[in-house]
C-alpha cells in the first residue's frame, strides 16, 4: 500500500512539474493543482495508512492520527478556491491580450528597445 501511494505521489509531482514548466497559462494552473494534490496525498499518508481497521479501537497502538486528515481537508478547500481565482485571472488575461503565454519574449524585447 505504501509503495502504491509513494508511486502516486511521485507521478503527481513529476506531472505537476512538467506542466508548471510549460509556457501557457492553463498548463501552469493544472501543474500547480497537481503539485498541491501531491502534497495533500503526502500529508494524508503521513498520518499512517490503515485498511480494514474498526472505527472504535480498544488499544492505542493502531490509532490513526486525525490531524493530517483535517489538514488535507482544509488544504483541499483552500486550493480549490485559489485555483478558481487563478483561472479567472488567467481567463481575464487571455481575453485582454488574445494570448495565453506566461512569458512573451517579443514583448520583453520591445520593452528593452524603447529604453
Amino acid at each position: 500500500m505504501e509503495l502504491l501511494v509513494a508511486s502516486a505521489i511521485g507521478i503527481l509531482t513529476a506531472s505537476g512539474l512538467y506542466l508548471v514548466l510549460r509556457l501557457r497559462s492553463f498548463p501552469v494552473i493544472m501543474g500547480t493543482s497537481l503539485l498541491t494534490y501531491a502534497v495533500n496525498v503526502f500529508l494524508f499518508a503521513s498520518g499512517r495508512l490503515t485498511v480494514g481497521a474498526p472505527p472504535i479501537l480498544t488499544d492505542a497502538a493502531r490509532y490513526t492520527d486525525p490531524l493530517p486528515q483535517a489538514l488535507v481537508l482544509t488544504a483541499i478547500v483552500i486550493s480549490f478556491g485559489m485555483t478558481a481565482v487563478v483561472v479567472m485571472i488567467a481567463l481575464g488575461a487571455y481575453l485582454g491580450n488574445n494570448d495565453d503565454h506566461v512569458d512573451d519574449p517579443l514583448t520583453d524585447t520591445k520593452a528593452e528597445d524603447r529604453t
